[in-house]
C-alpha cells in the first residue's frame, strides 16, 4: 500500500511537494522524509514511483518544468503567427510577450525561476536534460528566425550573443518582479507588462542599430 490519504494521485502529490521543496531549499537540503510528509504519503510511495531521490528530482523537471517551458515556446509561436510579422521587432515582441504573459500561476512562476536559478548556480543532470530538450532546440529556432530577419548577415556566435542579450532582458523582467516593482513603483498589471514589452523591443532594436525612438 503506497497511498495514505485521499485526494490526487500519490505520484502527483509527491511531484508537487518535491517541486516546492526543491525550489525553496535546493536538492541537497531536501530529505525524502520532508517530501512524504508534505505529500501525505509514505516512503514506500517514493520508492514505488521513483526509486530514489535523484530520479524524483529529474522527474520534477521532466513532468513539471519542461512542460511549462514548452507552453512558453508554443505561446511565442502563436504570438508570432497572430501578429503576422517575421521581422526583428515582431520576433522580439512575440518572444517577450510569451514570457511576460506566460501560462504560469504565481506559484508556478516562482517555482520555475527558483529551480532554474539553482541549476544555473550548480548544474546537475537536470540542467543537461533541459538543455537537450528545451534550450538548444529553441535557441536554434530563434537564431534561424533572427538570421532571416536581420538586414545584414551576422556570424553565428554574434547571433547567439544577440539572442542571449534579448533573452536576458526578458527573463529578468519576467521573474524579478519584486525588484522591478520596487524601483518602478509599478504593479505587474497587464498594462505594465505591455509597457515592459515595448521597452524590451525598443531597447533591443536600438542595441541592434535598428531603433528610431526612445525607450518607454
Amino acid at each position: 500500500m503506497v497511498e495514505t490519504n485521499q485526494g490526487p494521485h500519490p505520484r502527483e502529490r509527491i511531484l508537487d511537494a518535491s517541486e516546492a521543496l526543491f525550489a525553496e531549499k535546493g536538492y541537497e537540503a531536501v530529505t525524502i522524509r520532508e517530501i512524504v510528509k508534505a505529500a501525505g504519503c509514505n516512503v514506500a510511495a517514493v520508492n514505488y514511483y521513483f526509486g530514489q531521490k535523484r530520479n524524483l528530482y529529474l522527474e520534477v523537471f521532466e513532468c513539471r518544468w519542461i512542460p511549462r517551458a514548452y507552453k512558453i515556446q508554443e505561446s511565442f509561436r502563436e504570438n508570432l503567427r497572430k501578429s503576422g510579422r517575421s521581422d526583428v521587432e515582431g520576433i522580439i515582441r512575440a518572444f517577450a510577450m510569451a514570457f511576460l504573459e506566460g501560462p504560469f500561476s504565481e506559484k508556478e512562476r516562482i517555482r520555475h525561476s527558483q529551480l532554474m536559478a539553482r541549476e544555473i548556480a550548480r548544474p546537475s543532470e537536470a540542467f543537461d536534460l533541459i538543455a537537450k530538450k528545451v534550450m538548444r532546440p529553441f535557441v536554434r529556432e530563434l537564431v534561424e528566425l533572427l538570421r532571416k530577419a536581420l538586414p545584414a548577415p551576422v556570424r553565428d556566435h554574434e547571433l547567439i550573443l544577440i539572442l542571449l542579450s534579448i533573452f536576458s532582458q526578458i527573463i529578468y523582467f519576467t521573474f524579478a518582479r519584486r525588484p522591478v516593482s520596487l524601483f518602478t513603483g509599478k504593479r505587474y498589471t497587464s498594462e505594465f507588462r505591455e509597457n515592459l514589452c515595448d521597452h524590451i523591443v525598443a531597447f533591443s532594436l536600438r542595441g541592434l542599430g535598428m531603433g528610431n525612438g526612445g525607450c518607454s
